[in-house]
């Protein structure tokens, strides 16, 4: 099986990256955003999200 990190197009709140690492990984992407929001908190949280979604393809295989 061969895995890839996408953006999500259908589980998405502000750009994806949530949920795209949600399906990735296979669990609830709302737990990936409450632990996000937690590092967020941090002060780099909010800078690695911008750069993951500059970094990660957002994922046009999905249905819409």
């Amino acid at each position: 099986m061969n895995k890839k990190l996408y953006r999500s197009s259908t589980n998405r709140v502000i750009c994806g990256v949530c949920g795209g690492l949600g399906e990735y990984f296979g669990v609830d992407p709302t737990i990936v955003r409450l632990i996000w929001v937690l590092i967020a908190c941090s002060g780099t949280g909010l800078i690695a999200y911008i750069i993951a979604a500059v970094i990660m393809p957002l994922n046009s295989d999905e249905n819409l």
